[in-house]
């Protein structure tokens, strides 16, 4: 699936040798790995991300674990973990159980939390500078009636191989659509 890659300096990553210059890039099929599957939340999770991290850092690579990102869902609530995963994942935000850093830099515990009280889906802010951009998540095109009963299909025991994968395929065009730059 074809998606733009986001490109991140990560001074962690440079300082321990781990990527050249601190230079990372994050793909979409990253983030599937991550993920362990491609659907609406997670082209939209990484969407968000991408378009947040452009506005925050125009003409310039976003600093990888120098960025609070906010969910307004909690943990609990709909695919709050999905999209937190993914947006973590690439900027480096972490939890109470993240990174906690090197002599005093580089800490990443304590970047994201979820359940914040925001009216967008996701808050992007710099340290840095304070600078804050919200953003939504992509809404999914709507499931055409021949998708829907392609996913009942695919999830009955009786479906072949062939059924599932003409589902699969049908459900990653829709989720192309959400990646198109």
């Amino acid at each position: 699936m074809k998606a733009n890659s986001i490109v991140m300096h990560d001074p962690l990553a440079e300082l321990l040798g781990a990527a050249e210059g601190g230079r990372l890039e994050y793909t979409y099929a990253e983030a599937v790995k991550l993920t362990g599957h491609s659907c609406p939340t997670v082209a939209g999770a990484y969407a968000a991300t991408r378009e947040a991290l452009a506005a925050l850092y125009p003409g310039e690579l976003p600093e990888r674990g120098a960025i609070r990102v906010e969910l307004r869902e909690r943990l609990e609530d709909g695919v709050a973990g999905v999209v937190a995963s993914v947006a973590s994942f690439i900027t480096g935000a972490a939890g109470e159980g993240g990174f906690k850093g090197l002599a005093g830099r580089f800490a990443r515990r304590g970047l994201l939390q979820l359940g914040a009280p925001i009216t967008a889906d996701l808050r992007f802010t710099r340290l840095d500078s304070g600078a804050s951009v919200d953003v939504n998540l992509q809404r999914a095109p709507a499931m055409s009636p021949e998708l829907m009963a392609g996913l009942r299909r695919a999830l009955s025991p009786e479906a072949s191989p062939a059924e599932r994968e003409g589902f699969g395929h049908a459900w990653q065009a829709r989720v192309a659509e959400m990646l198109a730059p």
